[in-house]
């Protein structure tokens, strides 16, 4: 094979020689001849082929050249897009806690009467959120049992046990705990809303005891009435998605979507009265 590139190299180029001797010689003469003219289109021919080639190879070099140029944009690019999806990430965290802080602001503001306590979470007590979140704070902080806890505008629930620098807080998901509701499109406060388990583990709050005759719709939003003096009036506990009546007890029911998502719950605020108040144990 080697030798017969060899070979096609020398008749091409000896073909090439001899046909620039017959443009030198074919100038100094007015006509050509048939076989002149048969030689110079096969040797046209030959290096028509030859001129392809040399350009196909130039074109395959310039690419092979350019491949590094071409994977450092490629590389160049992939970090850009990166980025772009990194600091859509940031500004999606950061518009959520500036909506948690309005809120927390708008409440401050509008609830001068107490202080506030910024804490952290550590975890949960027991399996999830139902059995309460261990905070970062406690006694030496000035948090109490009693105390409320909030994340944003809306309820999370109590703080149950305190530590030196540790406290529980429960879900107001949580069976066990119940705070008087109020129904802002109706006006109506005399509701309790307690923890309900949904058939689908779906952890919800259900608002109760509110008369046959309420006008309590799906998407109304409930809020704590204030009664009994220890959670303060009008923390958004969430919004009514279904309403349902007891005839036995003569009442009307509504489930309520509380409005924290408590598996996503990473801060809380606790609510500090000014005026110290006695809980019982």
């Amino acid at each position: 094979m080697k030798i017969f590139k060899n070979k096609l190299a020398v008749i091409v180029i000896l073909l090439s020689v001899s046909f620039l001797g017959l443009i030198g010689y074919s100038v100094q003469k007015d006509n050509m001849s048939m076989v002149e003219n048969g030689v110079g289109s096969a040797i046209n021919s030959v290096q028509g082929v030859v001129y392809k080639i040399g350009s196909k190879i130039k074109s395959s070099f310039s690419l092979v050249l350019n491949i590094g140029n071409i994977k450092s944009e490629n590389d160049e690019l992939k970090s850009q897009n990166e980025k772009l999806k990194f600091n859509a990430i940031q500004n999606d965290i950061l518009r959520k806690e500036n909506d948690r802080l309005r809120g927390m602001l708008n409440f401050a503001d509008a609830n001068g009467q107490y202080n506030y306590i910024g804490v952290d979470i550590l975890g949960l007590v027991g399996n999830n959120f139902l059995d309460g979140y261990v905070i970062n704070k406690g006694e030496k902080d000035g948090i109490e049992k009693g105390m409320i806890a909030l994340e944003g505008e809306g309820l999370v629930g109590q703080v149950t046990s305190v530590g030196s620098n540790w406290s529980i807080v429960q879900s107001i998901c949580n069976e066990n705990m119940a705070v008087a509701g109020y129904v802002l499109s109706t006006e109506e406060s005399n509701g309790i809303v307690k923890g309900y388990k949904g058939n689908e583990d779906k952890f919800l709050t259900e608002i109760t005891g509110l008369s046959l005759d309420s006008k309590i719709k799906e998407g109304d939003t409930i809020l704590t009435s204030g009664r009994g003096g220890i959670y303060p009036k009008g923390i958004k506990i969430g919004e009514v998605l279904e309403i349902y009546e007891d005839r036995a007890k003569v009442v009307k029911s509504a489930i309520v979507k509380p409005a924290v998502d408590f598996n996503k719950v990473e801060q809380l605020v606790i609510i500090v009265p000014k005026e110290k108040r006695d809980v019982k144990n």
